[in-house]
């Protein structure tokens, strides 16, 4: 069994973490921007925690890297100074960011100058999952790569999907969460109404979910919008950043997509309202009359 280090141990990085030592890898190398996390996690699962990116590389034949976005996932793979990239060659790399599909091909192309391999594993679950072992995978990259990290992947995920080349998951990736933060959205404008309108909320989710209305988000989400529990899981300021990326997109391929941009909207203005850590069910606290004094009026129909 290869090695495996970890570079970003918040919520899904750590428990991914913990589901490999689990099924029997050795988890020699942990790294984080903070500090004191990788220090609580490394002692927890008998890892070093590095104070640099290249000791990571030193320690591990198999790096996962789950960081935040795209300027987080250039300097982890910096071209000088401390970076994953040196010391390099023989790694695998296994990026898990949902990071812009240029970033992706970028990695990989400095990866493979250093004699490294790269594979995108975008992630379509969430904490529960990345600690059970049950993720869906989306990948990308070399087959050659695919195949190389395939049986970690297998202890990580339930199911799994390889697209194709490098930054060809990053743009799938990007239209799920896309779909489901449009579908999240309209879930809070839906029961947000019907709280408006006096009817029983508990009802109405078992109507939307026997009808049309049904969605995988109103599973998900729909009870902790009636009862305002946001405890996160996946974040609004990770939906703004995730649905920016598929407008990105949108724009290079000279589309114009209004249900996209109007949710892009909502979850900035859950960051701009201080509420961006809230899970992205926190979008009900926009739409529920009563819940936020938000700072934008109610404009006319």
């Amino acid at each position: 069994m290869e090695k495996i280090g970890f570079v970003g141990i918040g919520r899904m990085g750590a428990n991914m973490a913990r589901r490999l030592k689990d099924a029997g890898y050795t988890v020699t190398a942990v790294y984080d921007a903070r500090n004191d996390v990788s220090q609580t996690l490394a002692a927890e699962i008998g890892a070093e925690s590095c104070a640099e990116l290249a000791r990571v590389t030193q320690l591990a034949d198999v790096i996962v890297t789950v960081v935040s976005d795209d300027a987080a996932m250039n300097k982890i793979f910096a071209s000088g100074g401390d970076t994953l990239l040196k010391g390099a060659k023989g790694k695998l790399f296994i990026n898990c960011a949902t990071v812009s599909p240029r970033t992706h091909l970028r990695v990989e192309a400095l990866a493979a100058k250093r004699g490294a391999q790269s594979l995108e594993a975008c992630m379509a679950s969430s904490i529960t999952q990345a600690r059970e072992g049950s993720l869906y995978l989306m990948l990308g990259g070399e087959p050659a790569a695919f195949d190389r990290a395939k049986p970690v992947l297998e202890k990580l995920s339930s199911s799994m999907r390889y697209v194709g080349k490098a930054g060809e998951a990053a743009k799938v990736k990007a239209l799920v969460n896309m779909v489901m933060n449009i579908n999240t959205a309209g879930l809070a404008e839906g029961l947000g109404l019907g709280a408006a309108l006096g009817l029983d909320l508990t009802m109405l989710r078992e109507i939307f979910s026997q009808t049309g209305a049904n969605s995988q988000v109103l599973r998900t989400d729909g009870e902790d919008m009636q009862n305002r529990e946001h405890s996160c899981f996946f974040s609004a300021a990770h939906a703004a950043k995730d649905s920016g990326i598929a407008l990105k997109l949108a724009k290079e391929s000279e589309l114009y997509l209004p249900l996209a941009v109007a949710t892009f909207r909502q979850y900035r203005r859950m960051i701009d309202e201080g509420l961006g850590e809230l899970d992205k069910s926190g979008v009900a606290e926009l739409t529920f009359k009563g819940r936020h004094q938000s700072s934008e009026s109610i404009p006319p129909c």
